[in-house]
């Protein structure tokens, strides 16, 4: 019982570290935290200590929300601007399971690539 548990552990920590590609500089997607209602919630990413590894390790959400993958803009994109209208739209997509690919007015819905 207790190998059990233990390899379900390992295969659950296996699962959100292969959730972000690693092998992506600059990454093409992220993390975000969302509400049931859609809001933002805070994620929590642990990323490596270089100015030029826009990478992140793992995110969490230990503050609540789902944990979905969310694309990061291309260059030449913007994020959508926040307001309720978005919100709805991201509380509708994330019944997906993930936002990539879902869009808000025709725009992509994305997030700013991470700055160090």
């Amino acid at each position: 019982m207790r190998e059990l548990l233990m390899a379900a552990a390992l295969l659950a920590l296996a699962g959100a570290a292969a959730a972000q590609p690693i092998d992506q500089n600059p990454p093409t997607r992220t993390i975000q935290c969302i509400d049931v209602g859609g809001q933002l919630i805070p994620p929590v990413c642990q990323v490596p200590g270089s100015r030029l590894d826009l990478r992140e390790d793992i995110c969490t959400c230990p503050n609540g929300g789902q944990r979905l993958d969310v694309a990061v803009c291309a260059k030449g994109q913007h994020p959508p601007p926040e307001g309720r209208a978005l919100n709805n739209a991201r509380a509708e997509a994330m019944r997906k399971g993930t936002l990539i690919g879902a869009t808000f007015k025709g725009q992509p819905i994305c997030v700013a690539p991470r700055r160090p």
